[in-house]
């Protein structure tokens, strides 16, 4: 099969919500080294996710994502306040929630699943373990499962 026979790969749309420079970094350095066809949007606090969310303000023409990936401890808004949001509202309520933070509190744990997230991720501290965490996300959520 030649390059304009092979199959159109989908693209995907995610939302990174996540406040650290850093860590935005390393999750589109990590998406750039997956198979998938990905569009990586960031937003750094919880009212601009609500609003890419809802499509309002300066995020009228964005796609709707196919997956969020979620920090709990974010200015504005917290994460916990933007997965009970989103959870809440009918049409953005079956986009995937995986939780991407540095919190291993319990009670983060149970207060998420609680609020119907679809997975809960401690971050590593280590950079080949950060980028191998992403490519097992992209490897389930985008290869393995069907996403709504």
């Amino acid at each position: 099969m030649t390059d304009s026979q092979s199959p159109t790969k989908t693209l995907t749309n995610i939302l990174l919500v996540e406040d650290n420079p850093a860590d935005i970094r390393l999750t589109q350095e990590a998406f750039k080294e997956t198979r998938q066809n990905i569009i990586l949007h960031v937003v750094r606090d919880g009212t601009e996710a609500l609003a890419f969310l809802r499509q309002t303000g300066r995020f009228t023409a964005v796609p709707r994502p196919d997956m969020i990936l979620l920090d709990l401890n974010l200015p504005k808004k917290d994460g916990r306040q933007v997965l009970e949001e989103v959870k809440k509202t009918p049409d953005i309520k079956r986009i995937p929630i995986v939780i991407l933070t540095n919190s291993k509190a319990a009670e983060d744990i149970r207060q998420t699943y609680d609020h119907h997230a679809n997975s809960y991720i401690t971050k590593p501290a280590n950079l080949d373990e950060f980028i191998a965490v992403i490519k097992q996300i992209e490897q389930f959520w985008l290869s393995i499962v069907q996403l709504p």
